[in-house]
């Protein structure tokens, strides 16, 4: 699933209009309105990069006439100090474009860079890394977009296109039989039934009633082994909760089909990014 430009154009317009307000007073009272310059997106550390099409949405929204040419694409690895893309054009639009397009930036690479080093740690297993809805609100399409360029893969976007039977929902219905029963009569063709579970007795539970997939919440890694080997294909299994860098290999190894990781949106790091101006010639 690529991106969808026309809603990343709305998402950018709301966070220039809530930067610029009513103008970018500093760049108005000392930048000349001739002024012209050239510049280059720089990685201060390693990271995988995403987000270079929502950044030159942000600038080409501020002044048409700026520039942006890329010099890697979304999904690429870089180094410290390895130049990602190019500006030109007038300086007080560059000025005022370069804080929003930076934050996304700095904040879809932190979450490709952070999905990239998990993948790579389930290397030579069958689990997959996805992502979960712990996003931020009204950012969900570009943050699971920059879990894809890391690798990984996304897990429902919205209440509307999945079916995952969570405790509540277990505690609501009256039971795990009852909740998936209820959701397998009354399933859109095509989505699949999953159903969150936390023992052994709810699992056999899920499986005796033909769930597709089942998630293990918060199980230990003899647990999470025994459960695996009791489903034996039956239904995709999926581990959640404790998944970190130390845990996930572990994880992996049970034979679990899917890790679902949270940190990957809710509390990731963004990486360093600068824009550095120079004068209008070509920095290249």
């Amino acid at each position: 699933m690529d991106l969808d430009l026309a809603k990343v154009r709305e998402i950018v317009e709301r966070a220039l209009a809530e930067d610029i307000g009513a103008g970018d007073i500093t760049t108005r009272l000392t930048t000349p309105e001739s002024a012209m310059v050239s510049g280059a997106i720089i990685a201060k550390e390693p990271a995988v990069i995403a987000g270079l099409p929502v950044a030159e949405i942000c600038f080409q929204l501020v002044d048409a006439r700026q520039r942006f040419s890329r010099l890697v694409e979304d999904g690429a690895r870089v180094s410290k100090g390895q130049r990602v893309a190019l500006l030109n054009g007038p300086a007080a639009a560059a000025l005022t474009s370069e804080r929003v397009a930076l934050n996304f930036l700095q904040r879809m690479s932190g979450i490709a860079t952070r999905t990239a080093a998990f993948v790579k740690l389930v290397q030579g297993t069958r689990a997959r890394i996805v992502d979960t809805r712990k996003t931020t609100p009204g950012l969900r399409i570009l943050e699971k977009y920059a879990v894809r360029m890391g690798g990984g893969s996304n897990h429902r976007f919205g209440l509307d296109d999945g079916i995952l039977i969570k405790d509540n929902h277990i505690v609501a219905a009256g039971g795990v039989t009852a909740a998936v029963n209820a959701a397998k009569v009354g399933a859109p063709a095509g989505l699949k039934v999953e159903a969150e579970v936390r023992s052994m007795a709810e699992l056999e539970e899920a499986i005796a009633s033909a769930a597709d997939v089942v998630l293990l919440d918060n199980m230990s890694i003899a647990e999470m082994r025994a459960a695996v080997e009791f489903v034996n294909h039956r239904a995709e299994v999926e581990a959640s909760g404790g998944v970190n860098e130390k845990t996930v290999a572990d994880i992996a190894a049970t034979g679990v089909d899917i890790i679902s990781v949270g940190a990957l949106t809710h509390s990731v790091k963004a990486i360093d990014l600068s824009l550095e101006l120079s004068g209008p010639e070509n920095p290249e």
